[in-house]
């Protein structure tokens, strides 16, 4: 831990790709404190933060397919081994969270990679299921994109805002501060995603009626 908190300390465009990933497979990494804090000093010109978000974009890709290409291999039994481990205990999982991100998968489809990608306690292990399932693997990155792009471009504009309001001692407080507010607007992201995702399907069902 003591390594992931001198890179916290340290966020450069490097950093933020590599901490992504880590949060994107079973490390316990926050990235409201990655990509928060690196907006903020994207707002006075230490970083572009566009490059902010497609670093940790391109991270949150890499560390998804980890956890698909490792689920899609070696299948359920060795993964439920693992969450349940000691291993798997430092990285705070276990077997109850990995069921509920495949009860999330079962529950909503493929759009599951892109939701689930906004929701906190399943964003990390929703590449699991997709990967037990089979899922095409291009289309699982696609969806990954969006969904991670959308929570990592929610926190920079978050991060942005807070660089007017408060000096950067003050940080890491409001960002916990806003957590509420962040959990309403993922909230929102998710209704819409999944009503989007609904009304083509009804479409595209129409039309093959039709």
């Amino acid at each position: 831990m003591h390594f992931i908190t001198s890179l916290l300390g340290n966020l450069n465009y490097g950093t933020i790709l590599f901490l992504m990933l880590l949060e994107s497979t079973v490390v316990p990494v926050p990235s409201e404190f990655v990509v928060t804090p690196a907006a903020y000093h994207a707002a006075s010109g230490q970083l572009d933060v566009w490059l902010v978000i497609l670093f940790a974009t391109i991270g949150a890709d890499l560390g998804a397919s980890i956890n698909y290409i490792v689920a899609y291999y070696v299948g359920r039994p060795v993964i439920y081994r693992f969450a349940n481990s000691k291993w798997g205990k430092m990285c705070l999982l276990n077997q109850e969270k990995v069921e509920k991100s495949e009860r999330y998968f079962d529950d909503h489809g493929i759009a599951a990679t892109l939701t689930g990608r906004l929701i906190p306690g399943i964003r990390h292990l929703i590449s699991i299921p997709a990967g037990l399932a089979k899922m095409n693997y291009w289309k699982f990155l696609l969806y990954t994109t969006i969904g991670a792009g959308c929570w990592h471009a929610i926190l920079a504009a978050l991060g942005w805002y807070l660089h007017t309001i408060v000096p950067e001692e003050q940080l890491n407080d409001k960002i916990e501060e806003y957590a509420e507010y962040i959990k309403l607007i993922i909230v929102a992201l998710v209704i819409a995603a999944i009503v989007w995702f609904a009304v083509i399907h009804l479409m595209k069902k129409k039309t093959h009626q039709n």
